[in-house]
C-alpha cells in the first residue's frame, strides 16, 4: 500500500522549512554583523625573541606577545605567558616562530645521578634511605630509583620536595 501527500500537507510542509531557513539565515546575519563579533580580540600567540636551547627554563625577557594574522595557523600553540610559566624547552625555539606546547615540559623535581631521600610508608611504619634516580623526572612521575646502601632498584613517586616515595609491590 502506498500513500500519497496532499497538496495541502506538501505546502504546509514547503512553508514550514521556508520559516525555518528565514530564521536561520536571520540568526546568521545578526551573529555576523553584530558589533561583539567585531570588537572580538583577535588571538595571541607567544614568540622567542632570541633562539632557545633544549633544557633552558623559559622567562618573559626571552619572549614577547603578537597577534596571530595567518588564520591558517593550528591549534597546539602557546597563547598566553602564563601557559609557559615555570616550563622548560624540549627542543631548539626559533625567532619569530610560534611555541607548540608539546615543545615545552615542566622542570625536573630531580635529576638521574643525583643523591635523594627514599620514602616508603606503610601504616605506622617508616623508613627513609638515600637513593639514586636512574632518570629525570617531574612532580607526580614514577621512576626507578637504586638504594645507595643495598643497590635494590626500586619504583616510586616524585613529590614536590624532592623525595620519592617507594611503591609496596
Amino acid at each position: 500500500m502506498t500513500f500519497r501527500r496532499s497538496v495541502l500537507r506538501i505546502a504546509v510542509e514547503n512553508s514550514l522549512a521556508a520559516r525555518v531557513r528565514t530564521i536561520a539565515f536571520a540568526a546568521m546575519a545578526i551573529a555576523f554583523l553584530s558589533p561583539s563579533a567585531a570588537s572580538a580580540e583577535p588571538p595571541t600567540a607567544v614568540i622567542p625573541k632570541q633562539t632557545i636551547y633544549p633544557g633552558e627554563a623559559l622567562d618573559a625577557s626571552m619572549l614577547e606577545v603578537v597577534d596571530v594574522t595567518n588564520p591558517d595557523l593550528r591549534d597546539g600553540y602557546v597563547r598566553s605567558l602564563e601557559e609557559i610559566e615555570g616550563k622548560v624547552t624540549k627542543r631548539t625555539l626559533l625567532p619569530g616562530r610560534v611555541i607548540l606546547a608539546s615543545a615545552l615540559r615542566e622542570q625536573y623535581a630531580v635529576e638521574r645521578g643525583s643523591t635523594i631521600r627514599l620514602v616508603f610508608n606503610n601504616g605506622g611504619l617508616m623508613i627513609t634511605a638515600a637513593g639514586s634516580p636512574l632518570q629525570d623526572a617531574a612532580v607526580g612521575e614514577l621512576i626507578r630509583v637504586r638504594n645507595i646502601d643495598t643497590g635494590v632498584i626500586v619504583s616510586g613517586t616524585v613529590m614536590a620536595d624532592g623525595t620519592i616515595h617507594v611503591v609496596a609491590k
